[in-house]
């Protein structure tokens, strides 16, 4: 009797499923069709990549057309004392060697006749337009005064040290996105330590300052001139002096300490509370009252909070203070050749606290040679006290053997082009 188990005979009318399907029937996917979902993420990681290399570059190139916008709009918005200060200046090209170029103002007030000229070398977070009572007070006694405006200062350019970002911006335009993650893998180190490097160097040094005041003098054939160093500047001021002894006819130290700037710069450098402080007048007249000058006026302090809000114009004076010379020894520069026999006169303020007389009778005591003179005003004098701080200034560089200038004929050509090239009175 034959076998009829219903797995072994077919239906009628009913297709039987197949067990074994013939491999021709299943469909095949492309070898090059992505069918592993892991691969998403890595794709959007990539778009992202891109995406911000993107706007980084992007934004590298557009920074330096939306600062010329800023900086041109933030002139137009300064009131028409500091515009007119501006218009009576000139902007010198400065070419120093382990930096960039980059521009100092430079103000001069001078009578028809003169036969000395005097440099006023303002401090920390000072400039030209603090000196603008005092240079026409000493104009009106027949003096030359020059006042420049430090670099990062009032309207001086901030120095810029190769390095940084634009650095990376190049090394990456001219080797390609991922060239530094290659020399990461090959080399088990950063690229960019040699750019970290440049970037430790400050364009603020005594060294580096006493060069751009070396330029300035002989760009406006200035030499040789009777300093005047306000505040911080000293350790500056003395290394232009101890380098170029003959471009230096006398100094004024002007309630000077190389270490103990009046202006409260620590304040800038704190992430929200400094811009807090520049962004409210009530706030930074309080502590210029406190710190530079207990009766300076409100359109002066509002003066230099406006000049301080410029763009990075808060770094400069923070990187400037980091490089002051807190070592710096005051007999032992005056002890230097060149600079022993120069005349030095110290005017020094009597009433600001103890701690700054005694300052000034350790100024006194490494300057023995020097007249030493007490004044009624702040440590920035040149703001309340400029009748007395002139008549000193005036009594002290006439009392002085006349000074003799040779005018080469080299310098009496060229003058002339550098003047031109360095009368350029567009901020960008």
């Amino acid at each position: 009797m034959a076998d009829r188990s219903p797995s072994n005979s077919p239906s009628k009318g009913k297709a039987q499923p197949n067990p074994k399907p013939e491999s021709r029937e299943q469909p095949v996917l492309p070898p090059d069709r992505p069918s592993n979902p892991r691969r998403r993420p890595v794709g959007a990681l990539a778009f992202w990549t891109y995406l911000t290399i993107s706007v980084g570059l992007l934004s590298l190139l557009l920074s330096p057309l939306l600062s010329q916008r800023d900086q041109h709009s933030w002139f137009l918005s300064l009131p028409p004392d500091l515009r007119l200060h501006f218009s009576q200046g000139k902007l010198i090209k400065i070419h120093p060697s382990p930096q960039l170029p980059f521009r100092v103002f430079a103000i001069d007030s001078s009578p028809a006749e003169f036969s000395e000229t005097v440099l006023l070398l303002p401090g920390l977070a000072c400039n030209s337009f603090s000196f603008r009572h005092v240079l026409s007070a000493l104009r009106s006694c027949g003096l030359r005064t020059v006042a420049l405006d430090p670099p990062g200062s009032g309207f001086s350019e901030i120095p810029r040290v190769p390095g940084g970002l634009e650095d990376v911006f190049n090394q990456i335009r001219d080797k390609g996105i991922f060239w530094a993650f290659d020399q990461m893998v090959e080399t088990g180190h950063a690229p960019y330590e040699e750019i970290r490097a440049k970037e430790s160097f400050s364009p603020y040094g005594p060294a580096e300052i006493g060069h751009v005041i070396k330029e300035v003098v002989r760009e406006m054939n200035l030499g040789p001139v009777h300093l005047v160093i306000h505040d911080s500047m000293l350790a500056s001021g003395a290394n232009f002096a101890a380098s170029y002894p003959s471009l230096v006819r006398s100094v004024t130290l002007l309630d000077s300490a190389a270490g103990l700037p009046a202006f409260p710069y620590w304040a800038l450098g704190i992430p929200v509370a400094g811009r807090l402080i520049l962004k409210s007048p009530s706030m930074f007249f309080k502590l210029m009252r406190l710190c530079c000058s207990r009766s300076i006026d409100m359109p002066a302090v509002e003066s230099q909070r406006l000049l301080l809000l410029r763009k990075d114009g808060s770094r400069g004076v923070v990187g400037m203070a980091k490089a002051l010379n807190y070592s710096f020894d005051l007999r032992e520069w005056k002890e230097l050749d060149g600079v022993k026999e120069m005349p030095f006169q110290l005017l020094w303020s009597n009433n600001w606290s103890d701690r700054w007389i005694e300052e000034g009778r350790r100024a006194a005591f490494a300057v023995p040679e020097g007249k030493f003179s007490y004044h009624l005003g702040g440590r920035w004098s040149q703001e309340d006290n400029i009748k007395e701080i002139t008549e000193r200034i005036v009594e002290f560089v006439t009392s002085l053997p006349k000074t003799i200038r040779k005018v080469t004929k080299e310098s009496s050509e060229d003058l002339g082009e550098k003047a031109l090239e360095g009368n350029d009175h567009s901020l960008h």
